[in-house]
């Protein structure tokens, strides 16, 4: 029995990448389903970058992407890999419902997920939520 609790002291992450938001430290009891850390894979960092409704008619998947980092003053070239099934308001846990009964047209945005291309040196300081200018090239 002594052995099988030993085991249970180990965690094993199922991907390689970043430990964040660590709650649980050297010595502590954790209760089963209680969340210990958040492992980001960083081997797989995308960029999502919102564009307006009226800015999606001459975007296509695989179209190339050019990504300027801010944080780092840097620009990574990436191509257009997904659209999102649905607006960010749509999927929001507060509607954003008018309640004076007047018609507003809101410009939604809606996220594209861009796949940057592998073996570019500066994308390994790419972090979850750092503010990215991106363009893409429609002509092709």
């Amino acid at each position: 029995k002594a052995k099988l609790n030993l085991s249970y002291t180990e965690v094993r992450a199922p991907i390689d990448g970043m430990i964040g938001q660590k709650s649980a430290n050297v010595g502590n009891f954790v209760n089963a389903g209680n969340p210990l850390m958040v492992v980001v894979p960083l081997d797989q960092v995308y960029v999502e970058a919102n564009f307006r409704e009226i800015e999606l008619k001459q975007i296509k998947i695989g179209q190339p992407v050019n990504v300027y980092v801010d944080a780092y003053n840097v620009e990574l070239k990436g191509v257009v890999d997904s659209f999102s099934p649905s607006t960010g308001a749509f999927f929001s846990p507060i509607s954003a419902t008018n309640a004076t009964g007047n018609f507003t047209k809101i410009v939604q945005r809606l996220p594209l997920r861009i796949k940057l291309i592998e073996n570019q040196k500066d994308v390994k300081l790419l972090r979850p939520g750092l503010s990215v200018l991106v363009s893409i090239d429609t002509n092709k």
